[in-house]
């Protein structure tokens, strides 16, 4: 990334001519690679090829937007501020890129995994800190247990498992949050409230930990870690800016009491090498009926199938506010149904809930990164971050994924675009999709697209005369 950033060439290697870069990172790697380098100048390595490194960058981001994937993901933020450094590498993260653990010849990384109802822990408006501690220490000694009691296809995922203990606590609801604080997810509000909010997360799964550590014991590969050298998830900021060298831009302000987590830590230990990872959570969302995990509201109006058949789901958030309106009636499920639940082109709609209820493709992608970093800050694993780009272009995935990596992200999930066409809509009447209430009643009346390709005159119409 730094030679993308400067415009300098990338040599590609042989991986059997340079074996051990495969388990270095950071100033180490940087080191190494550059040895390799200079042997290859010298004419001592004969199989490698210098590019671009622009080139191909620009090639990844086209990949990324023809298919989707390769989730682009960081070596170095996953491996030095990963509490487990001293005992492994993390090579990969997992399928939805929030698992960042070790993994060797002798050990398959395992998380056990759940989520907190952020939703379910506001109070008049804000987080109730005193529920949503005693919701994590019940949620961490469950995940714990998991750890003793669960079955292993394989002796060496059992015995990571064992080993390091590792679970991975997250959240939903996110969007559900901002909706019932009335702020739009794209906006500096939003972005503070995913910084406080995973704090506090972030800290009572800690501290969760050290209380199973002082009533179970420590797990077994304490000794060593950044817990134990007293370094916590958003102190290894520090070691990232200095292996990286500059190319660091991350907000450190904090609102709790991290310093006497320090002291217990190194009183107690932890039970738990990690604790804190976002997955998805779109299955489980679904069955309570909130927002998946950290994502923007995909759209207001969608129909959802599954094995029992289809269902349509409105954002309840919505309704509640166009009925308080009155502007909730069957003209607005039709225009809902038009825009695919988008409320831009939906000019009866004040400014403001359409501010507020903008989905995933109408937020810029920089807040989506900047809310990311915010809570990166504080997570010892990494999160499911899907970016949604609505008119992507090399520019744009250019900028927003060069923001990632300034930013101090760790890992990045699918880059969801829009597609180039969409199901033509059509009504039994022409013009009843936009129709407005006139006298108590409802006069059809066709948009200037519809009216286009309306083939029928009526005389009542002010599109016809």
């Amino acid at each position: 990334m730094k030679r993308v950033m400067e415009a300098a060439d990338w040599t590609l290697f042989s991986p059997s001519d340079t074996p051990d870069l495969h388990d270095k990172f950071g100033a180490d790697f940087e080191k190494t690679y550059t040895a390799y380098e200079e042997k290859a100048a010298r004419g001592e390595l004969k199989l490698f090829r210098k590019v671009p490194a622009l080139q191909l960058w620009r090639k990844m981001l086209s990949m990324l937007f023809e298919t989707g994937h390769p989730w682009i993901t960081f070596k170095d933020p996953c491996n030095i501020r990963s509490p487990q450094n001293h005992v492994g590498v993390v090579h990969s993260s997992n399928l939805c890129t929030e698992i960042t653990l070790n993994t060797n010849e002798k050990e398959i990384a395992v998380c056990n995994l759940g989520s907190v109802n952020l939703a379910a822990h506001l109070k008049d408006g804000k987080l109730d800190h005193e529920k949503l501690q005693r919701t994590i220490r019940i949620a961490m000694r469950m995940l714990d247990n998991v750890i003793d009691i669960n079955y292993y296809a394989v002796a060496k995922a059992r015995n990571s498992n064992l080993k390091h203990r590792p679970v991975g606590l997250g959240i939903m609801a996110f969007q559900d949050c901002l909706h019932a604080m009335r702020v739009p997810y794209a906006s500096q509000e939003a972005v503070q409230f995913a910084d406080e909010s995973m704090e506090a997360v972030c800290y009572y799964a800690y501290w969760a930990s050290t209380e199973l550590a002082q009533e179970r014991g420590r797990y077994a590969t304490y000794r060593g870690s950044l817990w134990d050298r007293g370094i916590l998830p958003h102190d290894s900021i520090d070691l990232l800016a200095r292996e990286r060298g500059g190319y660091l831009e991350v907000d450190r302000s904090s609102t709790m009491d991290w310093e006497a987590l320090r002291e217990r830590i190194r009183e107690h230990g932890m039970r738990n090498s990690n604790c804190v990872a976002i997955a998805p959570t779109a299955t489980i969302s679904n069955i309570i009926g909130v927002s998946a995990c950290i994502e923007p509201t995909y759209q207001n109006l969608f129909v959802k199938s599954n094995l029992s058949g289809e269902f349509t789901v409105v954002n309840e958030y919505l309704v509640r506010d166009l009925k308080r309106a009155n502007l909730w009636d069957d003209v607005m499920v039709s225009d809902l149904k038009y825009f695919d639940g988008s409320l831009s082109r939906i000019d009866r709609i004040p400014a403001e809930l359409r501010q507020l209820y903008a989905t995933a493709f109408e937020v810029d992608p920089n807040w989506l990164i900047e809310a990311a970093s915010r809570r990166q800050k504080w997570i010892d694993q990494a999160q499911s971050l899907n970016i949604y780009m609505a008119g992507a272009s090399g520019k744009k995935l250019d900028e927003t994924y060069k923001l990632a990596w300034t930013r101090g992200l760790k890992t990045t999930y699918y880059l969801r675009t829009m597609g180039a066409t969409s199901a033509e809509k059509s009504t039994s009447k022409a013009g009843a999709l936009n129709a407005v209430p006139v006298d108590g009643g409802i006069q059809a009346q066709p948009s200037a697209e519809e009216a286009k390709f309306c083939i029928i005159t009526d005389p009542t119409c002010e599109a016809c005369q």
